[in-house]
């Protein structure tokens, strides 16, 4: 079983290496969000346009409705036409000419429907037109961000495999549990460092000052120190390869003298 200050050792060398990846994977910048924000709009304005192009068949339809409504009536009017010249009466005669004008009302309102659906086609097309204009420059702008994304990921590419390969083998030295609590940790902080080194008495990640215990006992590594303001792992400087001055203490060790003559 590995001992504590193995264990630490484990998670800062994973800390250093999933810093060397952010290092990589951040010469990309904010090219990956730029592309994916891309990828949604143009997929939004897909989306819109066919929505767009259903409206205008569900007003086709509707026209080609309204003008069967149309030759029908005016199959109609044909018929109670030939029938007035065979009626024997008045009231045969008032009745279709009622019929008549009904029909006639049936064309007018079937007219204007028809000239509503045709300006509300006419009025789609003119926004699918803006619409298809404003994807085609988001294709031309997505297409641009991807090839940039991708010369520059070709030259980390190479390298970025190396450190990854690293990384696997890294991670198989630590005990899952502490990997997970390291994994959650560094999702959870804003620059990905989850192991941080203790500086000038500090937290190397949060920067706030660790009580002496604490400090002798991230020193001694005989136990896992979490920072109580970030919630980080803190090791030693010695253990992260930093080499702290051995002056630092002097300013409060003349600050107790002076206490102490006064």
């Amino acid at each position: 079983m590995a001992s504590i200050e193995e264990k630490l050792q484990s998670l800062w060398s994973l800390q250093s290496i999933d810093s060397k990846l952010d290092e990589l994977r951040s010469v990309r910048g904010e090219l990956p969000m730029e592309v994916s924000d891309l990828e949604d709009e143009i997929a939004g304005l897909e989306t819109r346009l066919e929505n767009f192009h259903n409206e205008i068949s569900e007003f086709e339809k509707g026209i080609t409705a309204y003008k069967a409504k149309i030759s029908e009536s005016k199959t109609l009017i044909k018929r109670y036409n030939e029938q007035l010249n065979l009626v024997k009466n008045n009231r045969e005669f008032d009745a279709l000419n009622k019929e008549i004008e009904i029909q006639g009302l049936e064309i007018q309102a079937s007219e204007k429907k028809i000239g509503e659906y045709e300006n509300n086609i006419a009025m789609k097309k003119e926004v699918i037109a803006e619409v298809e204009a404003e994807r085609d420059g988001r294709l031309v702008d997505l297409d641009n961000k991807k090839k940039e994304l991708e010369e520059i990921t070709a030259e980390t590419e190479k390298e970025e495999g190396k450190v990854m390969g690293q990384r696997d083998k890294a991670e198989a030295l630590i005990d899952p549990k502490l990997l997970t609590a390291y994994n959650h940790i560094r999702r959870n902080v804003r620059n990905g460092i989850a192991v941080a080194p203790v500086l000038r008495g500090a937290c190397g990640g949060c920067f706030a000052r660790i009580p002496p215990q604490l400090q002798s006992d991230i020193r001694q590594r005989k136990k896992i120190v979490i920072c109580e303001h970030c919630g980080r792992i803190n090791v030693d400087a010695q253990m992260a390869g930093i080499e702290e001055s051995a002056d630092e203490d002097k300013p409060k060790s003349r600050r107790r003298r002076r206490a102490t003559a006064e």
